[in-house]
């Protein structure tokens, strides 16, 4: 399983690439939303984690772009974020996001979260509902 992690610090970056890593999930890293299209434009991406605030392009954008786009509509997202306020919170589910997690987060729960979406996934393809 290959995931886009999008954060534009790159100490965030490293740690989650690291936690995914050590659990024997591929990471492809982007700096922003517009990097992040590029590279899904590259890459064949299964999961994306994203910050929300982010230069050139923020997560609320680049997650618009995703559900926007046929080739990378079907792709979860969990929005990995500071912002704790229930409004932001809402702007991203209407994004199109299909987690919400708060920073700081620890590893199991982002890893929980990527196995909540991969169990509904699964859950979907059985029912005949996506294909991916």
């Amino acid at each position: 399983m290959k995931i886009l992690i999008v954060d534009d610090d790159k100490t965030t970056r490293k740690m989650i690439s690291l936690i995914l890593r050590s659990k024997g999930y591929e990471v492809v890293t982007a700096e922003n939303g517009m990097e992040a299209l590029q590279k899904l434009g590259l890459e064949k991406i299964n999961l994306i984690l994203t910050d929300m605030n982010m230069p050139y392009m923020d997560g609320i954008e680049f997650t618009k772009q995703v559900r926007a786009t046929p080739d990378f509509a079907h792709i979860p997202i969990v929005m990995l974020t500071t912002e704790a306020d229930e409004e932001e919170k809402n702007k991203a589910y209407e994004a199109g996001v299909d987690d919400y997690i708060v920073k700081p987060a620890t590893a199991e729960q982002i890893i929980d979260s990527m196995k909540k979406i991969i169990r509904r996934i699964f859950r979907k393809r059985e029912e005949g509902g996506i294909n991916v």
